[in-house]
């Protein structure tokens, strides 16, 4: 369905996709580029349109508004529609949707009818030993575990070679453990095949982890769009901010372009003065006496006495709960219980670092991890 619309090199082109469920806009001017060879996650809270923006890419839901192409193919637009298999596109769903009663084997090479049977077998067999599944070709999929079903799943997505992989909530119905096994081999895959994919995700943790490029929705809107690191370090909204990971939050009014904190000031240009914001410090940027900082971080300021309320290990990291002495809300009594999110922070300390409750700590702020939002800027 070529009507010589064509795409600018991208391998997916999204224009301008909205969709409406029952009066509600489930997805509102939507659009977004991948790149061959690109991994780009589709970042954000249940039912904010992610799913919605890939079953239409997909062919699962009749389009509405917009187009869709897959390499320079426009493959949806209104009253035009290629079907799901017309599309270039590999399926891999939470639900792995395996079929029941196809063995493994045959559930991988399910789109890989035009080979021979000689080809087909060897493609199969190759897919099944790249994802640790070799010997498994003729076992029914209830025999496999939870991991290796998904493994297969996604060898069944790939095996055609799509110009498009598209993935939705692939690794969230595995164990913490597993889910981090299998989405590593996932990665590995893609990657060492150039293929193009698009994943959908609610878990910021694991968006970091697979993208190449993170595009964070909420309300059928895509927020922002970029680099793993550059979302998380400057992140263009508080919603954005607070989504992708723990943060302090206290409230300040901005004066002649800085706003104050317990840490000291910190520059707050564009915002008018006497303008109420919100700033969002990251647990990390909080560096504790004695405590290096870590690799790329900023210059600290403010050193200010801490008194620790509590601290736990979390494997990689440490946990570190505490009061600032200097802070005027910090009181043993019950006029403090309404300045509590204020007057309590924590800090994320690499490795192992467990100071006894009631120890007394230095705090200082790595201003490159605070960020200045204005009160009632919700977007």
């Amino acid at each position: 369905m070529n009507n010589g619309m064509r795409s600018t090199g991208s391998a997916l082109e999204i224009q301008d996709l909205s969709h409406t469920y029952d009066g509600r806009r489930a997805v509102d001017g939507v659009s977004l580029r991948v790149e061959p060879g690109e991994v780009v996650c589709l970042l954000g809270p249940s039912g904010c349109g992610k799913t919605t923006v890939l079953r239409l890419v997909a062919g699962l839901e009749k389009l509405q508004a917009g187009r869709i192409l897959v390499g320079d193919q426009v493959v949806a637009e209104p009253g035009r529609e290629a079907p799901p298999e017309a599309r270039g596109v590999g399926l891999v769903f939470q639900d792995l949707a395996l079929f029941p009663h196809l063995d493994i084997g045959t559930n991988v090479g399910f789109g890989l009818r035009r080979l021979s049977a000689g080809e087909r077998n060897q493609r199969v067999e190759a897919l099944l030993r790249r994802l640790h599944l070799e010997g498994y070709s003729k076992a029914w999929p209830h025999q496999l575990s939870g991991g290796q079903q998904q493994r297969a799943a996604l060898a069944r997505a790939i095996a055609p070679a799509p110009g498009v992989v598209l993935m939705d909530e692939p690794f969230s119905g595995l164990d913490a453990r597993l889910r981090g096994v299998v989405r590593d081999e996932a990665l590995h895959l893609l990657k060492a095949d150039r293929m193009t994919a698009l994943v959908v995700t609610h878990d910021p943790e694991e968006a970091m982890f697979m993208a190449d490029r993170i595009a964070v929705m909420r309300a059928g809107k895509i927020v922002q769009v970029g680099r793993p690191r550059d979302v998380y370090t400057r992140p263009a909204t508080e919603f954005v901010a607070e989504f992708l990971g723990d943060v302090n939050r206290i409230d300040g009014v901005t004066r002649g372009g800085r706003v104050e904190t317990p840490f000291g000031p910190l520059l707050a240009d564009g915002f008018a003065d006497g303008q109420g914001v919100h700033v969002l410090i990251r647990p990390e940027a909080l560096r504790l006496a004695g405590v290096a900082a870590g690799p790329g971080a900023g210059p600290t300021q403010g050193a200010v006495k801490a008194r620790v309320l509590a601290a736990r290990l979390l494997g990689r990291t440490s946990w570190v709960h505490f009061c600032l002495n200097t802070d005027p809300t910090h009181r043993h009594d019950a006029t403090a219980a309404g300045n509590e999110e204020h007057s309590h922070w924590h800090a994320r300390v690499p490795g192992q670092f467990l100071p006894e409750e009631g120890t007394e700590l230095a705090v200082s702020l790595d201003a490159q991890q605070a960020f200045v939002f204005a009160v009632g800027d919700t977007t």
